[in-house]
C-alpha cells in the first residue's frame, strides 16, 4: 500500500494591524485613495509616540498636541480625544504580541483632511482619514552617538517661517526638513542637522529640539521657531528634579560653538549628545555630565535603560544581548 504524503502547511505568520478609519486591518491591506489630501496636498497632521517596556510614554500629552494641531489646521478627526485614546490602546494591544520582550515601538497617528475635491475651495473634503500604526523602534542609526556624540551641522536651508506655518502644528509635510538634512549629509554623511530660521537663529533639528548647557544651566530655543516637543518638555521636568535651571531663549550658532554641552531631544532616542558643531569640539569634545545624568534619570523613571536598549540593537547576536533594566 502506497501512502500519500502532502506538503506541510505552516501556519500563516501573524501580521501587524493598522487602525484605518475606525477599522483594524492587516498592515499589507492598509491602503488609502490616491486622491486623499495626504497624497494630493501633503495635508496631514501627525503625532509620534514611543513605548518604554511596551507602555506608551506620555500618550495623553502627545494626543493633546495632536488635537491642538488638528484644531488650528481645521481638521475634524471625527473622534473625541477619549475615543482616540481607546483606538490607540486597542491597536497597541493587538500588536504587542509581535514585539520582543526588550523591544519597543513607535505609535504613529496620521490624520488627513480626507478625499480631495478639485476646485476653488480646498476646505471641501470628505470625512477625515484617520491612520494609526505601530512599528518596532529601530535605534541603530543613533545608538553609537550616546557614547561618542554626533556631529551637529547647520543646514543651508532655513525652517519655514512661523508667519507661513506655525512650527507648533506638527504636520506630515517634511520636504523642507528632508532637503535640509540632505544638505547636512553633504558635509558629513553621519551629521545631524541644526536648522536655523530666516534671521539666523537656531530653530530645531529635522525631528527634534536643540539644547545647550552653559554656565550651569540649560537653554533651548523658544517655540516661536520650533516645535514644542514632548521630549523637550520631559527635559524641563528632569532638569527641575536635578535642580538645574532651564530656560527658553534665543540661540545663535555662536551659543552652540561656545556651549559646554550640546544635545538634541526627540521621541525615539530621547536625548542625542553632540560633541562637535560644524567641525569644532563642543566643550571638551566628550559627552558631558549633565547630558549623561539626564539620560540616566530618564532611564530610571521609565524602567528602561535607554542607552543599553539602543546599543543592544547594534549587536546582531541574540545570545550576547544585555537586557535593558527591568
Amino acid at each position: 500500500m502506497v501512502s500519500e504524503t502532502f506538503p506541510r502547511k505552516d501556519p500563516p505568520m501573524p501580521t501587524r494591524k493598522v487602525h484605518l478609519c475606525g477599522e483594524l486591518v492587516d498592515e499589507p491591506d492598509a491602503k488609502i485613495s490616491i486622491f486623499d489630501s495626504a497624497v494630493t496636498l501633503g495635508d496631514t497632521v501627525t503625532e509620534s509616540t514611543r513605548t518604554f517596556a511596551h507602555r506608551p510614554f506620555k500618550l495623553p500629552q502627545h494626543l493633546l498636541r495632536l488635537y491642538d494641531s488638528l484644531k488650528v489646521a481645521r481638521i475634524d478627526p471625527g473622534l473625541s480625544t477619549g475615543e482616540m485614546v481607546e483606538a490607540t490602546n486597542q491597536l497597541l494591544e493587538a500588536n504587542l504580541p509581535l514585539l520582543g520582550e526588550h523591544e519597543d515601538c513607535w505609535i504613529v497617528h496620521n490624520i488627513s483632511r480626507g478625499l480631495s475635491v478639485h476646485g476653488p475651495d480646498p476646505s471641501q473634503r470628505s470625512a477625515a482619514t484617520v491612520i494609526i500604526y505601530t512599528q518596532p523602534l529601530d535605534l541603530r542609526g543613533w545608538a553609537r552617538f550616546y557614547e561618542h556624540g554626533c556631529h551637529a551641522v547647520t543646514a543651508m536651508s532655513r525652517v519655514i517661517p512661523t508667519q507661513s506655518l506655525d512650527a507648533r502644528i506638527k504636520n506630515r509635510s517634511r520636504m523642507a526638513y528632508t532637503l535640509a538634512e540632505m544638505e547636512v549629509k553633504l558635509v558629513d554623511p553621519e551629521g545631524q542637522g541644526v536648522i536655523l530660521d530666516v534671521d539666523g537663529r537656531v530653530a530645531e533639528n529635522k525631528g527634534g529640539n536643540v539644547f545647550i548647557v552653559r554656565g550651569g544651566e540649560l537653554a533651548t530655543p523658544d517655540t516661536t521657531n520650533c516645535l514644542a516637543g514632548i521630549s523637550r518638555e520631559t527635559v524641563f521636568e528632569l532638569a527641575g528634579q536635578m535642580g538645574i535651571p532651564c530656560r527658553e531663549t534665543t540661540l545663535a550658532p555662536y551659543d552652540l560653538y561656545t556651549a559646554s554641552e550640546l544635545f538634541f531631544t526627540s521621541t525615539p532616542y530621547c536625548i542625542m549628545p553632540a560633541t562637535r558643531f560644524n567641525g569644532l569640539p563642543v566643550g571638551d569634545g566628550e559627552v558631558g555630565p549633565v547630558t549623561r545624568r539626564l539620560l540616566a534619570l530618564w532611564s530610571e523613571q521609565t524602567g528602561v535603560d535607554i542607552v543599553r536598549q539602543a546599543l543592544n540593537q547594534l549587536d546582531q547576536s541574540d545570545d550576547q544581548r544585555i537586557p535593558p533594566l527591568a
